[in-house]
């Protein structure tokens, strides 16, 4: 039976010195040791990786190293693992990097592991036992309390056996990641092979690639295609999240790449020098972090010197969570969920760390309330791919958004974004407003009651008038008319607003009819009678009697009621006397095929003054087409 390759990748950690490479290289057969300086000094200073078959499946080992000068390095490494093989000798037990390397995969969330008790060769079996028991006090209240403590010996190859059924249930017990994310590789190094050109390696933390794609690096924001590549050291087509690969990109200098650097596909990233982060400070004693401390802060592969921010508070003490803001000395490419390491500057050592929540282009006031609720909402929403994509919904500027916004800020590719939103539909926390428009239901009901409260203000001002038309409550909320009307349609459906007289009302409004009121009874009245010579708002003045402010006033009414149409600036008809030239007009078209302008006020026995604005009335209404002087129906 062959070998299944699966996208995990499990790596060492623990003290110098303690066997982590030794038993790499059992375990593979390879040396991860590569470099002079490490053969020299007998000593692991950068990460080493190796493909590792564990029962029919090729996992990936990355090797760190263990001396606290290169805890940074050891970080970049972790970032990658799925699971752990945490190593501690026998003949030392538990030392000060066995602690910190241990903080460290718990603050980067890692879960699954097993622990390798080396150098079992060196002790006494009565000593062995006191350690072995030691280590299982230490390792109580972490994820590895119920993990197996494997004795072995990569000298005399004592206890592999068990080593390897455990590796197998480790394997068997980790999710491998999901590879339908946006492929993003954080640079572990880059070289130059001859033939080839310039190589990344690295582990992708998502998504996907495929020889033949366009790649960009950032933060230099240089594109590139993928040429060949290999994952586990072996020719693939295809690389995927928790692999490790290498990619060869023959456009790159790879004296320009450096280590954290981005390899991703373009549209979706942007580097930033800022980032809202949930931080959490280890519990040991004498830790603190105060409002504007100096920290490094290690994410993926990257190491850069940052500032922190607290959001609410001047000081963190340990065991603390809190909302942070940092600012970064360069910028970084990162997404939300992505884990981070924070270590003090003096003396070195690692204090805390947690999630980001998103890289953003600017600081944040943290004086304002809303902000921080914004940022509390944003927190919780990060540790979930969905929850992220419900959160962009719901804070969309655009009240109603489209998928391509929402799969740039949430880095959802737009197959899996649609099986999210979907998801999200069917549980009735999100709206598809219009075929590719979504609206969150928290949006639908606050906006839609500043709808509401709009309307009902214009009732309270004018209650004579049936209600607003779409224009003017456009004009009133400032919406797009594109995300308006379905609005107005969903809250009409749902009974919170009615349409009369192609006006938009609240439902229990009742305006005065136009035939109860003399004035307006006796103005309408006259505008039948004179029908297609309509009178002017002085004329209706002069004959009723009523003040000027008054009649313009009725007008306005008669018109909202659709009594009287509005032709002209000063110029109305009433509603019957405008349909009986509509049919006139289509009548005519319909038998002769077009329309000479001049001839419609014979058509309708009025003078030119009331017939040319008539026409004008039906081309803008849609009834006919105008070409030059003749009509045609449109």
């Amino acid at each position: 039976m062959g070998t299944e390759q699966i996208n995990i990748t499990l790596g060492t950690a623990g003290h110098i010195d303690h066997g982590k490479t030794l038993l790499i290289k059992c375990l593979t057969g390879c040396e991860t040791d590569r470099l002079k300086e490490e053969k020299e000094r007998g000593m692991s200073i950068d990460l080493g990786h190796a493909p590792c078959k564990i029962a029919d499946l090729e996992v990936g080992i990355v090797d760190v190293p263990g001396h606290e000068n290169f805890v940074k390095t050891m970080v970049a490494g972790a970032s990658g693992m799925d699971g752990v093989i945490f190593v501690v000798a026998a003949d030392d037990g538990v030392m000060p990097q066995t602690r910190e390397h241990l903080d460290i995969l718990m603050l980067l969330g890692i879960e699954h592991g097993i622990v390798a008790l080396t150098k079992v060769d060196r002790v006494e079996s009565d000593l062995l036992e006191i350690v072995q028991a030691d280590l299982a006090d230490y390792l109580q209240g972490t994820f590895l309390a119920d993990a197996p403590i494997l004795p072995v010996s990569s000298v005399t190859g004592e206890g592999f056996g068990p080593l390897w059924k455990a590796l197998s249930d480790l394997v068997g017990a980790i999710e491998p990641k999901r590879v339908d994310g946006v492929f993003r590789l954080p640079v572990d190094r880059s070289f130059s092979i001859k033939g080839y050109g310039t190589v990344v390696s690295g582990i992708p933390v998502s998504g996907s690639a495929q020889i033949g794609d366009e790649i960009v690096l950032l933060p230099q924001e240089v594109s590139g295609r993928i040429k060949a590549m290999q994952v586990y050291s072996q020719n693939a087509a295809m690389a995927q999240a928790g692999q490790c690969a290498a990619l060869n990109v023959r456009e790159w200098d790879h004296r320009s790449i450096e280590r954290g650097q981005t390899v991703t596909v373009p549209g979706y990233y942007a580097p930033q020098e800022w980032c809202v982060c949930k931080l959490r400070l280890l519990p040991h004693d004498k830790l603190f972090i105060k409002n504007g401390s100096h920290v490094r802060f290690h994410t993926g592969t990257s190491d850069l010197p940052a500032t922190v921010y607290l959001v609410q508070g001047d000081r963190m003490a340990s065991g603390d969570e809190s909302l942070v803001q940092v600012r970064l000395e360069r910028s970084l490419v990162a997404a939300p969920g992505d884990r981070f390491i924070v270590r003090a500057q003096s003396p070195v050592q690692t204090i805390g760390g947690g999630v980001i929540v998103e890289t953003v282009p600017r600081r944040l006031k943290r004086s304002r309330p809303e902000v921080v609720r914004d940022l509390t909402e944003r927190a919780e929403a990060a540790d979930d791919e969905a929850s992220f994509v419900e959160y962009c919904v719901k804070v969309a500027d655009a009240i109603a958004v489209q998928p391509a916004d929402v799969s740039v800020r949430a880095k959802v590719l737009p197959g899996r974004l649609e099986e999210i939103l979907g998801a999200l539909v069917r549980a009735e926390k999100v709206i598809e407003l219009t075929p590719g428009r979504y609206v969150h239901v928290d949006t639908v009901r606050d906006v839609g009651q500043r709808l509401v409260d709009a309307i009902g203000d214009y009732h309270r001002q004018s209650p004579d008038s049936p209600g607003l038309t779409l224009e003017a409550l456009q004009a009133a909320c400032g919406i797009n008319k594109a995300v308006l009307e379905p609005l107005v349609a969903l809250l009409t459906e749902r009974g919170h607003l009615v349409e009369r007289h192609h006006r938009l009302a609240l439902p229990d409004h009742r305006e005065t009819a136009a035939g109860q009121d003399p004035l307006l009874a006796g103005i309408e009245a006259l505008f039948r009678e004179r029908g297609f010579h309509p009178p002017s708002p002085d004329e209706v003045a002069e004959h009723s009697g009523a003040a000027k402010d008054r009649v313009a006033e009725s007008l306005k009414l008669l018109v909202e009621h659709e009594r009287l149409v509005q032709v002209g600036r000063d110029l109305l008809f009433h509603t019957d006397s405008v349909e009986h030239a509509r049919q006139a007009l289509v009548a005519f078209i319909g038998k002769e095929g077009k329309l000479e302008s001049v001839k419609f006020k014979y058509l309708i026995d009025t003078t030119r003054k009331f017939a040319i604005p008539l026409l004008d009335y039906f081309d803008r209404t849609g009834v006919t087409r105008r070409v030059g002087n003749t009509r045609y129906l449109k």
